[in-house]
């Protein structure tokens, strides 16, 4: 899957001949501060970011510092012209991954966000943070009725992305881990609770039992009821153990 590159200037014919350079990346672009501040907030799958430190309503160092504000992971890379120089050596001290000049040589532009990509893969990535921050999500809202929409919410990805992301972190489909949080909090209730299988399935967010129980039985290979027997007799046992 191609890198998603989100490229920040005014000039039309920089951003035209931008494209063509970045052709082995998927590239959207914003004309403004603004513009491109709106995009990270929502959700989306944007790994670097080109920013021009002149930019017609926000000062890129501005925009830089909102941006991470939205998003702390996120790589950043200052575009600048000699006469803004020192501006974007300020920001790569503070903020920025990296800066690159104008005019520039197109060898070195390419090496410059590689170089950045290829930190970010080999350091405990945005990705693998937020794939934990999802699964938080997943394991606090167990009993309610959420989906991946939500959670991609969370972390700023489109649900698409989120979806391809979370299956090849985890190893396991959103709604499968979804599944498996909601059976993890069943066996564990059964096994300590004597609350009533509709009780369970009402703590588990269920609007009937009859839901619970196929999913249950689907899952485990059992009813709640035939879990239970089972598993409290083996803890009754030990228990009862010198």
């Amino acid at each position: 899957m191609a890198y998603q590159i989100l490229l920040v200037d005014d000039d039309d014919e920089f951003r035209e001949e931008m494209r063509i350079c970045l052709e082995q990346y998927r590239v959207i672009e914003a004309v403004n501060g603004q513009e491109a501040l709106n995009i990270i907030k929502k959700p989306h799958a944007v790994d670097v970011v080109i920013l021009d430190v002149v930019l017609p309503d926000l000062s890129g160092t501005e925009v830089l510092k909102r941006m991470r504000e939205m998003a702390p992971d996120l790589s950043i890379i200052i575009l600048t012209g000699q006469s803004s120089k020192d501006v974007a050596v300020d920001a790569l001290k503070g903020h920025a991954d990296d800066y690159i000049e104008k005019p520039f040589n197109v060898e070195k532009f390419l090496a410059t966000i590689q170089k950045v990509l290829e930190t970010k893969n080999q350091t405990p990535t945005a990705h693998v943070n937020k794939m934990e921050r999802v699964k938080t999500f997943i394991e606090r809202n167990f009993d309610k009725k959420i989906n991946l929409k939500h959670a991609a919410d969370q972390v700023c990805l489109s649900s698409k992305y989120l979806s391809r992301l979370f299956k090849k972190t985890t190893g396991s489909g959103f709604n499968d881990y979804r599944l498996k949080i909601k059976i993890q909090k069943a066996t564990g209730l059964l096994r300590t609770t004597d609350c009533t299988v509709d009780q369970l399935a009402n703590q588990l967010g269920y609007k009937n039992p009859e839901s619970f129980i196929r999913m249950f039985e689907k899952l485990m290979g059992k009813t709640p009821t035939q879990y239970r027997l089972k598993h409290k007799g083996r803890i009754k046992k030990n228990h009862e153990r010198p």
